[in-house]
């Protein structure tokens, strides 16, 4: 839950997105009212006759005043909200009711996604137990790198943070990312041109180790089993329980786990998706992605990084794709002056071994990659991919959109439920929303109408997640120079400025869209 304000402080925030309120005072009031307070959103600043208490949730928002009840608006829907007292009362008895009928969920994956869940979970009053087959929480990433987290995932995030910290915890761990600019380059002049910018991008860069840190260490203690290898799971006959079984690596015992829900976390090539998806099979984009992070902070005058800003002046706010010939790549900074570079090259199909998408490299291919940065990217550029220590390549597949992520006492989450390509900065971002409308249904269903909240979190999240990993699909084949569906072919240097502004991150089917948490409340 976002943090609640003091009844008595007459200026606080609220989270997470943009909404239109008006409020009206129907209680008898005082005769010498307390300042009024302000509301402060994205955009929009909203005077208020009475003070107030505010608690957000994901997907509802409630308000109560000390003086009386208050009448809420919001999007023409009229709510009547009780007195301060009432609504305690109210929370009181839920929060017994919870105790009394408390679920509990075996969550297979310990990447974002599964933390993202054991935050939600345990929020909506469940017990949690994580399944992670590495043997320690990561302190670097061997297979992601930087990451945008958008407003409304932040907001979220700061909610399972200690509550006083929660907006310099996030703020200490990212960057600003306010410009979303995609440019062309010209590989035989080595300069570039603008395409399109938007300036008002709201989003925060992080590197994938410190959000994943951030996160583990705001969840109680052991809730997760690290070096625990998932093996098998049994719905029992009745079908209201799950049986899960995993394999403790450092002395091969197996053990057992029976819990309400089994939560799929286990990543685009799910092995618990593919046991009721034996036939599903993900799509090759025709592309992969070299990718790497330099991290230049321990030279305070680093040339690269001088040399760097001059051709790229916005960097450390700006998220910088550079289109090329069939080609295009991404960098932005960083915290700690950190490089985060991706470049997509048109290739056929590799041979994955094991359940990576990551592919181990040799020197001979690293050479080579980077001996071609030099001919296609401007040289400030082609110095950041070639003096990367261990880039990595990462073969890029999504998959149809599912119609079903929910099955009995299962949940697909995260990429496990739409793997998708990474041209619309989505997986991580969904994953977060994934998790929080799951702990939101849970909490409003109860354990004892469990498939009715499984239902509804698959009737919210499929019709989004399914939009946007099409987009995503779109984008990536734009920006690779490879035919679309309607026959075409992006031209960086004859595009005309319509075809440049669907270039652009806002056009994510939802982008910025909090009634895809709220609407349902």
């Amino acid at each position: 839950m976002i943090p609640n304000p003091k009844v008595d402080d007459p200026t606080f925030f609220i989270g997470g997105g943009t909404f239109s309120v008006t409020l009206a005072n129907t209680g008898d009031g005082q005769e010498n009212p307390r300042p009024p307070p302000t509301i402060h959103t994205c955009e929009t600043e909203i005077e208020l006759p009475i003070t107030i208490k505010i608690v957000l949730l994901f997907r509802k928002i409630s308000l109560a005043s000390s003086e009386g009840a208050i009448t809420l608006f919001i999007n023409g829907v009229l709510s009547a909200i009780p007195s301060v007292e009432s609504l305690r009362e109210r929370e009181r008895e839920r929060g017994r009711e919870m105790r009394e009928s408390k679920g509990r969920a075996v969550v297979v994956g310990g990447s974002i996604a599964g933390v993202c869940s054991a935050h939600a979970l345990l929020s909506a009053g469940w017990e949690v137990v994580v399944l992670e087959k590495t043997t320690a929480p990561p302190t670097g990433s061997p297979t992601g790198a930087g990451l945008g987290l958008d407003p409304l995932a932040r907001g979220i995030i700061k909610s399972w943070l200690p509550q006083q910290q929660s907006d310099n915890l996030l703020n200490n761990h990212t960057l600003p990312l306010t410009i979303d600019q995609n440019q062309a380059t010209d590989s035989e002049k080595k300069i570039s041109r603008i395409l399109t910018s938007d300036e008002n991008f709201n989003f925060r860069a992080a590197y994938w180790s410190d959000l994943h840190g951030l996160l583990y260490k705001a969840l109680p203690p052991n809730i997760f089993l690290w070096g625990h290898l998932f093996l098998s799971f049994n719905l029992s006959d009745d079908k209201k329980s799950v049986k899960v079984q995993s394999k403790e690596l450092q002395t091969g015992k197996v053990i057992e786990i029976v819990g309400n829900l089994l939560v799929a976390a286990d990543g685009c090539l799910s092995s618990i998706r593919q046991t009721f998806l034996p036939d599903l099979k993900l799509r090759y984009s025709g592309y992969c992605a070299w990718r790497g992070v330099l991290d230049l902070s321990h030279d305070e005058k680093s040339k690269i990084l001088v040399d760097l800003q001059k051709v790229y002046p916005d960097l450390g706010k700006c998220l910088y794709f550079d289109l090329g010939s069939g080609t295009h790549s991404v960098f932005y900074e960083l915290l700690n002056k950190r490089i985060n570079w991706i470049w997509y090259v048109n290739q056929p199909e590799p041979q994955l071994k094991g359940k990576s998408v990551t592919i181990k490299v040799s020197n001979n291919m690293i050479n080579k990659m980077q001996n071609e940065a030099e001919k296609v990217w401007v040289p400030e550029l082609a110095t950041i991919i070639k003096e990367t220590k261990q880039p990595f390549l990462n073969v890029i597949y999504d998959c149809n959109p599912l119609k079903k992520i929910v099955w009995d006492r299962v949940v697909l989450i995260g990429d496990a439920a739409h793997p998708t390509t990474p041209h619309g900065l989505r997986s991580t971002n969904m994953s977060i929303l994934d998790a929080a409308v799951l702990g939101q249904c849970l909490m409003k269903y109860g354990v004892e109408n469990l498939a009715e909240g499984l239902e509804e979190y698959q009737s919210i999240r499929v019709p989004v997640t399914s939009k946007q990993v099409l987009h995503s699909r779109r984008l990536g084949r734009i920006k690779q120079g490879l035919i679309l569906y309607d026959g075409k072919v992006f031209d960086p240097k004859k595009a005309s400025l319509e075809e440049c502004g669907d270039l652009q991150q806002k056009n994510m089917p939802g982008f910025g869209d909090a009634s895809l948490i709220l609407s349902k409340y």
